[in-house]
């Protein structure tokens, strides 16, 4: 954000014309995105560390780790596929369509996942 708005403030004029004013234009709209990218992360950083990750639960709630038959999910944050212990789990946002279908779910419970039926095993 910081780089942007030097970028715009150090633009001059020039015989180009509305070229200063188009880049100064686009440093304010570059350093704007970047405030909200900001303000977004800012929140899910918030939500992230609000949950509680120690608490176990008979039902699926964001923190758990929910092992299914050939699957595994951590709904914690939109991360993606990682590999633990030779294990791929991917880890979900609780906002993602497949954390929702979890959550509230309990150990022995179907869900179906593209068109996929899944078990779930274990909630950790």
């Amino acid at each position: 954000m910081n780089k942007s708005q030097e970028t715009a403030n150090e633009e001059t004029k020039s015989s180009a014309g509305d070229k200063y004013e188009t880049s100064r234009a686009m440093g304010h709209l570059d350093k704007d995105m970047y405030a909200r990218q900001l303000t977004e992360t800012s929140k899910e950083m918030a939500s992230l560390m609000s949950i509680e990750c120690t608490v176990t639960s008979d039902t699926v709630h964001p923190g758990n780790m929910v092992l299914c038959e050939d699957i595994s999910y951590f709904i914690l944050a939109g991360i993606g596929k990682i590999i633990y212990d030779g294990e791929i789990i991917y880890v979900i946002s609780p906002h993602a369509p497949v954390a929702k279908l979890l959550i509230g779910k309990k150990t022995g419970d179907i869900v179906t996942i593209n068109k996929k039926s899944l078990q779930i095993i274990e909630i950790l």
